[in-house]
């Protein structure tokens, strides 16, 4: 008699999510296309590619021989108080003539129409005084623009990163549509990551992965989900996933592909 061994076929279940590696990449945080804000000519450029670059460091400048002058002028202009200064002394003298023939016309020595005149003379008097004061408080803020002016020709860096390309040289014109540098920001590195639309429902804002970059680098890196595109992928039924990488030292370059795999947790 032949018997036959029956053996119980088990429906192999799904690797979970965290157990599976996903092609990523790599990118930047920020790729800055640095411009200036005014038109002028490139006096100079202090920084290269591959240089290291802080926020608010100067990177380059634009001729600002005129600005600069015109900055001094009204700087003298909204320092002096030569007028102020006369006029409060024209003002105290008007003040004292004005209450010598108000005491006058009180013990009715003086006239009405003089009593008048004086104090017309101080009204007059006062109003120079405000109209002193007012022009060198409109001088000092000509000063603030004209220095605001004269900064915006100093290009500053807007954030730490490093120059990946310097496009213009020293006295070449720039426009307001023209960009003096690129500069790269490394930390954070964004991790972008295309998951089949299966993983969906596995994955969140705050989960932790590990970061494997391709080779020739070597280690594992931790990083967390920032974000999940809520749009997939028809074509090739996949969703895109993006997490933050701290890179501090800038160890990891951008750019560079890598292996995505997810924690337990």
């Amino acid at each position: 008699m032949i018997r036959f061994l029956v053996i119980p076929v088990v429906a192999m279940a799904s690797l979970p999510v965290h157990a599976q590696g996903f092609d990523c990449l790599m990118d930047p945080a920020e790729v800055i296309e640095l411009g200036s804000p005014v038109a002028g000519l490139l006096d100079e450029v202090l920084v290269d590619r591959g240089d290291i670059v802080t926020k608010g460091q100067v990177v380059a400048r634009l001729n600002s021989a005129v600005e600069q002058s015109t900055v001094e002028l009204l700087r003298t202009r909204a320092n002096s108080t030569a007028v102020i200064d006369a006029q409060t002394e024209q003002l105290a003298m008007v003040e004292k003539r004005f209450l010598r023939i108000k005491e006058l016309r009180d013990k009715k020595i003086t006239t009405s129409q003089a009593y008048d005149q004086a104090e017309a003379e101080r009204i007059a008097a006062r109003s120079l005084l405000f109209q002193a004061e007012l022009n060198r408080e409109i001088a000092q803020q000509e000063l603030q623009r004209a220095e605001i002016i004269l900064q915006q020709r100093t290009i500053r860096s807007p954030g730490d990163g490093v120059v990946d390309s310097r496009d213009l040289v020293p006295g070449e014109y720039v426009g307001t549509d023209d960009h003096l540098l690129t500069i790269i920001k490394h930390d954070p590195l964004i991790i972008e990551a295309f998951l089949p639309v299966e993983e969906y429902s596995r994955i969140s804002v705050g989960a932790d992965a590990t970061v494997h970059p391709a080779p020739p680098l070597e280690g594992s890196f931790p990083a967390t989900v920032t974000s999940i595109d809520s749009v997939f992928d028809a074509a090739s039924a996949t969703f895109s996933v993006f997490l933050e990488l701290p890179n501090p030292d800038r160890a990891l370059p951008a750019g560079h592909r890598c292996t995505l795999t997810f924690d337990p947790a």
